[in-house]
């Protein structure tokens, strides 16, 4: 379906975001780790609560609920397939950014998930993140990386993914029922995007 030019309504209850596709098709340029105390942690076989509690705590604020409207069987169905690999970045022993990433179409990588919690954004750890997601995806036997990221998102994301050699290839509009209005996040989520009910 192609929208007419103009503006089209949004029905109540629902969130509507503009998704921008974004790949490389080369090993970039190394950028140099900022300075931080962070490590990466491979996480095989993740427990489904821990999952869900990193998603949420990186997430909530950017109104990621694909994975949060899931049972327990279709998310470890995806989480525990072969060629997904999750990944924490980990500060003072904790928990505190998600990546995951999806080697099981051949030949490609993509950037699933991708995010640190909102007390990390601004000091360096996404950026010691995304150079740990380009090193482990481009060590693989892959012709593409590619990742998307939305409106909904943190402002800076998209700028974000085009520095760290990201190119846009694709646009869609997403539509979907607010997560805040069916109790999977809960109504203070995300307040930069206002609830039509």
């Amino acid at each position: 379906m192609i929208l007419p030019d103009g503006y089209s309504d949004i029905p109540a209850g629902k969130i509507a975001a503009i998704v921008t596709h974004l790949e490389m098709t080369a090993r970039p340029a190394h950028r140099a780790d900022p300075a931080g105390s962070w490590s990466l942690r491979k996480v095989d076989a993740p427990a489904l609560t821990w999952y869900r509690d990193l998603f949420r705590r990186v997430g909530e604020n950017w109104l990621w609920f694909s994975r949060a409207r899931m049972s327990d069987a279709e998310l470890a169905a995806i989480i525990h397939a072969a060629g997904i690999e999750v990944y924490a970045l980990v500060v003072d022993g904790r928990d505190e950014g998600l990546l995951e990433l999806d080697f099981r179409e051949p030949g490609q990588c993509e950037l699933v998930y991708f995010g640190v919690t909102g007390n990390l954004i601004g000091t360096g750890a996404a950026r010691f993140l995304m150079n740990r997601a380009l090193e482990i995806a481009w060590s693989r036997d892959v012709r593409r990386v590619w990742v998307h990221t939305c409106t909904l998102d943190h402002p800076s994301a998209l700028a974000f993914y085009q520095r760290s050699g990201f190119r846009a290839f694709r646009r869609q509009i997403e539509l979907a029922a607010d997560p805040r209005l069916d109790g999977t996040l809960p109504r203070d989520a995300a307040r930069h995007v206002p609830i039509i009910d």
